[in-house]
């Protein structure tokens, strides 16, 4: 590649990702949620661990490889770098795969047109440039997802593209635990296509069998990392009993340990006149279920957890599908960007994490409860609702055309948006922050398919299958 088109991509990925960051601009400095305080604060002790041998024995609350990978970026200083990186991370992804859209005559000026276009409207009227300026890992699992679909689809990717995708995959595998099992759920729907010999999954054996390899290493990465913190190899380290609040809130686990423990010696009996029908005041509540319990004590709630879930589901397997089924029903449908609003704790805790920051975030929009998110949220939905439409118009429509890779990310994207919600509103808890981190990726779906017809239109012949795969 020359090097003035090596520049001028540089800096389209650039202006992307400037475009990304209106959010935090607008605010007066980058979102931030009451997880993010661990997720600052847990980033210097553990690199001094694995870095400088410290004394092992500090127990990280969250995602250790987020945590370790955002410390290199803010230094308990500053905020900004840590959304400047995500920002430059999401444009790159972006870029890829808008230019393996690319006519192969087309010029590299009118691909900057189309995604800059595609970047500034998503960033603009969905739930992408939120996430890009969170501290938070939400906004790695679409990044996950559209880097599985280059590593399998995408055939053009140099050796050097292809080493940065996976590296970013890798990290956006490990920094949360829905993100990794979500991308196991994507490998095992390619695989079952590969098998049937779907059409665009005949020739991709062996680029699949490198996503398996690599979510294999990120697991393995997980289990021996958490062995060497924690003495006890494990793959998601210290969590909390997520299954446990849930059955608890739907009610069945409530129901079962009222009527059981009598003969039962778990440690959750000692607590089950109070049990709350809130999986937030079961965790979270001071005086609750969780935080009021010793460390003993959670331990075996945490060994008890899933006989108690296999008992309740046993026990009320009618209620608790239709429980599971209206939380799954009201996360898919809810992905308002309801979050980014004031909490007193958070801002008691922020010089603790980054200093002398608290007077500057005070006069944020966020610590104000000012920012636009119920004109935003409003646009989002429609916004998503048209995409949704749309897709489905064109899908016949690509079908009859060849455009596999096109259809690749479809089939990646949509079942991902669908299990997403399965799998934090029936397993954890329903929150609109869970869905509006991916919803954008069904925009962008929307959006690749207009980019590919006008291609098309531009290289004056119908798409074929290898069409613009190796731009």
């Amino acid at each position: 590649m020359q090097v003035a088109e090596r520049l001028w991509r540089g800096l389209v990925v650039m202006a992307g990702a400037l475009i990304m960051l209106w959010p935090a601009i607008c605010n007066g400095y980058p979102l931030l949620y009451p997880d993010s305080i661990s997720y600052l604060r847990d980033g210097g002790p553990l690199m001094r661990i694995l870095l400088l041998h410290s004394p092992k024995g500090y127990m990280a609350m969250r995602s250790e490889i987020y945590s370790v990978g955002i410390y290199s970026f803010h230094w308990n200083i500053s905020a900004w770098p840590i959304v400047v990186m995500q920002a430059v991370v999401v444009a790159y992804v972006m870029w890829l795969v808008v230019r393996a859209l690319r006519a192969t005559s087309m010029g590299v000026k009118r691909l900057a047109v189309q995604y800059l276009v595609l970047v500034g409207g998503l960033s603009l009227t969905t739930s992408l440039g939120w996430y890009v300026c969170f501290v938070m890992p939400d906004n790695l699992g679409p990044v996950l997802y559209l880097c599985i679909y280059l590593l399998v689809f995408v055939e053009s990717l140099s050796f050097g593209e292809r080493f940065l995708v996976v590296v970013i995959a890798g990290w956006a595998a490990a920094a949360h635990s829905t993100h990794l099992m979500l991308a196991v759920g994507i490998f095992a729907m390619l695989t079952l296509l590969w098998i049937v010999r779907w059409t665009p999954m005949k020739v991709r054996g062996r680029a699949l069998a490198g996503v398996g390899g690599l979510l294999l290493v990120v697991a393995g990465g997980q289990i021996a990392l958490h062995g060497y913190l924690y003495g006890k190899p494990s793959l998601y380290g210290n969590h909390m009993p997520y299954l446990t609040a849930r059955v608890v809130a739907d009610g069945p686990g409530r129901w079962y340990l009222r009527a059981h423990c009598g003969e039962l010696q778990w440690a959750i009996c000692g607590k089950v006149n109070s049990l709350p029908d809130n999986d937030d005041e079961f965790l979270w509540s001071d005086g609750g279920v969780w935080s009021s319990a010793s460390p003993a004590m959670q331990q075996r709630m945490l060994k008890e957890e899933i006989p108690l879930v296999i008992a309740a589901v046993r026990a009320y397997p009618v209620e608790q599908m239709q429980r599971s089924y209206a939380n799954f029903w009201q996360e898919f449908t809810d992905f308002g960007l309801w979050d980014f609003q004031q909490n007193s704790w958070m801002q008691s805790q922020i010089n603790l994490v980054l200093r002398d920051t608290e007077s500057t975030y005070q006069a944020t929009r966020e610590a104000r409860s000012t920012l636009p998110v119920v004109f935003f949220s409003g646009v989002l939905n429609w916004v998503v609702c048209i995409s949704a439409v749309a897709i489905a118009l064109a899908l016949p429509l690509l079908w009859r055309r060849g455009r596999w890779q096109v259809l690749g990310l479809g089939v990646i994207v949509i079942p991902t948006v669908v299990a997403n919600a399965v799998l934090t509103a029936v397993l954890s808890e329903s929150d609109s922050r869970y869905q509006s981190r991916l919803i954008w990726l069904v925009p962008m779906v929307a959006g690749i398919l207009l980019i590919d017809l006008l291609n098309s239109r531009f290289r004056g012949v119908p798409a074929t299958d290898g069409a613009g795969i190796g731009a």
